[in-house]
C-alpha cells in the first residue's frame, strides 16, 4: 500500500514555525551542522551520519533548513517530466534478490518485445506529449549483440526529437561485453544511434559486500563508477541514484552520497539525484527474512532533507519518486528539500512487481495540481532540466529516407 501520511509525519514538514526556533530546539552536534549547510560550507561524511541518524526536533530542524537551502538554491518551481517507461523485457539472468521483475524465458508470463512493439510504444507516448522515453529492461541472454543499438537506431528514425534516456550501467556492461567493444567505443555508438542520457540505476547501494547480498552477478562498484564516468567524459549525462531501506546501514548509505558527490565534482555530468526506498513485499530478501518491514514517512522525509544538504551546491535537482512513496507522501516530501517530481511514467513494472501499487501512471495534471497542493509553482521540463518549448512527432518519410541515406 502507498504510505498513508500521518498527523506525526505531517508535524515534521515546516509549519511557519521561525527556523531560528528550530534550530534552538536541536541539539547543539545537530545545529551546527545545519548552521555549516546554511552558511554554504560543504558537509562531511560524519556530518551526513547524523543527519540521518535525526528525529523529533533534530529531525524538524533538518527538514526545514533543507527546505530554505531548497528555496534559495533552486526557488519554488517543482519541475517533472512527461514521459513513458518502457520495460522491454523482463527476461533476466541476474537474479537480483530485491528484485520480483525478472522472468525465466519457459515462465508463462515471460516477454521480449520487439522493435515493432517498442515503437507502438513510443508513438502512442508521443501521441500522450512525452518528450523523453526512459528505456530499461532484464539482462536477456537470447537479444542480439547490438540489439540496444538497433532498437535506439529505429526509435530516433521515427521519432528524431524524443530523448532517450536509456540503458543502465548493467545494460552497458552486458552490451559492451556482448559486442567486444571497450565502453567509450560502445557509449559512442549507442550516442551517435540516439542515446540522449543514461539512468544512474543499477546502483543500490556502491558497496561491493553490500552488492554480493543483494545480486553477486551484477555490475561492481569500480566498474559502475567507469561507466558512468566514462559516459559523463563523452557528453552523454545521467542520472543518480540511491536505493535504500533494505540491508545497507548508514555508513553504507554515507559513502556512497559521497562517491556521488565526488564523481559529481570530477565529471558535473549528474542531472539530478533520486532516492530509492526499497521496495520488499515480493522480494527474495523479504521472503528469505533477510529484511523486514521498516519505518516509513519519517525515514524517507529524513533522507530526502539530507541529500539535499549534502548535495547542496553539487547536484541542485532532487527527485522524489511516487511510485515508491505514493502520491500522497511524494507530496508532502516536497516540503524536505525536494524539487521535482519525476515523470509521468505511463507504464512501471519493476516497482510494481516488488509489490509498489501506487499505479503505473500519473497525469501531468494530476502533477501539478499535487504541486500546487503544497505552495509551489509546476513546469514541465525536459530530460535535462530544461522549459518544455515543443513536442515530438514522428518523422515524416522524406526525414526516414535522408537518415537512410
Amino acid at each position: 500500500m502507498p504510505t498513508r501520511v500521518t498527523d506525526e509525519m505531517r508535524a515534521l514538514v515546516p509549519d511557519g514555525t521561525p527556523l531560528e526556533r528550530l534550530l534552538q530546539r536541536a541539539s547543539a552536534p545537530l545545529a551546527a551542522v545545519l548552521d555549516r549547510s546554511l552558511e554554504r560550507r560543504e558537509l562531511g561524511t560524519e556530518d551526513l551520519l547524523l543527519l540521518l541518524d535525526t528525529s523529533e526536533d533534530d529531525l524538524r530542524a533538518t527538514i526545514a533548513v533543507a527546505d530554505r537551502v531548497r528555496r534559495d538554491d533552486v526557488g519554488d518551481t517543482v519541475t517533472y517530466v512527461v514521459n513513458r517507461n518502457i520495460n522491454f523485457t523482463n527476461i533476466c539472468f541476474v537474479g537480483c534478490q530485491f528484485c520480483a521483475f525478472k522472468r525465466q524465458r519457459w515462465e508463462t508470463d515471460a516477454y521480449n518485445h520487439d522493435t515493432d512493439a517498442v515503437l507502438a510504444k513510443v508513438a502512442e507516448a508521443v501521441e500522450r506529449g512525452a518528450t523523453e522515453v526512459c528505456m530499461q529492461g532484464g539482462i536477456n541472454p537470447q537479444m542480439g549483440a547490438f540489439t540496444y543499438r538497433d532498437m535506439l537506431r529505429a526509435i530516433k528514425g521515427e521519432f528524431p526529437a524524443v530523448h532517450l534516456h536509456a540503458c543502465s550501467p548493467m545494460e552497458i556492461m552486458y552490451g559492451a561485453r556482448r559486442t567486444n567493444m571497450h565502453y567509450p567505443e560502445y557509449l559512442t555508438m549507442l550516442r551517435e544511434a540516439g542515446l540522449g542520457s543514461l539512468p544512474g540505476t543499477a546502483a543500490e547501494i556502491l558497496d561491493d559486500a553490500v552488492r554480493e547480498i543483494l545480486s553477486h552477478k551484477k555490475v561492481d562498484v569500480a566498474t559502475w563508477i567507469e561507466i558512468i564516468t566514462t559516459a559523463h567524459r563523452l557528453g552523454i549525462p545521467t542520472t543518480s541514484t540511491v536505493m535504500y531501506g533494505h540491508i545497507e546501514t548508514g555508513a553504507h548509505i554515507a559513502a556512497h552520497l559521497d562517491l556521488i558527490r565526488r564523481i559529481q565534482h570530477e565529471t558535473g555530468g549528474f542531472t539530478e539525484f533520486v532516492p530509492l526506498r526499497f521496495i520488499y513485499q515480493n522480494t527474495t530478501l523479504y521472503h528469505r527474512g533477510l529484511v523486514e518491514p521498516g519505518e516509513q514517512g519519517a525515514s524517507d522525509l529524513r533522507m530526502y532533507a539530507a541529500c539535499r544538504l549534502f548535495f547542496r551546491g553539487v547536484i541542485d535537482n532532487l527527485q522524489t519518486s511516487w511510485v515508491k512513496l505514493g502520491h500522497e507522501l511524494a507530496t508532502l516530501s516536497l516540503a524536505a528539500g525536494v524539487n521535482d517530481f519525476g515523470g509521468t511514467l505511463m507504464e512501471e513494472s519493476i516497482s510494481r512487481e516488488a509489490g509498489a501499487d501506487s499505479g503505473e501512471y500519473t497525469p501531468a495534471a494530476d502533477i501539478e495540481r499535487m504541486i500546487r497542493s503544497m505552495g509551489r509553482t509546476p513546469m514541465e521540463r525536459t530530460t535535462l532540466y530544461r522549459p518544455v518549448t515543443s513536442r515530438p512527432v514522428r518523422a515524416t518519410a522524406a526525414h526516414r529516407e535522408q537518415i537512410c541515406a
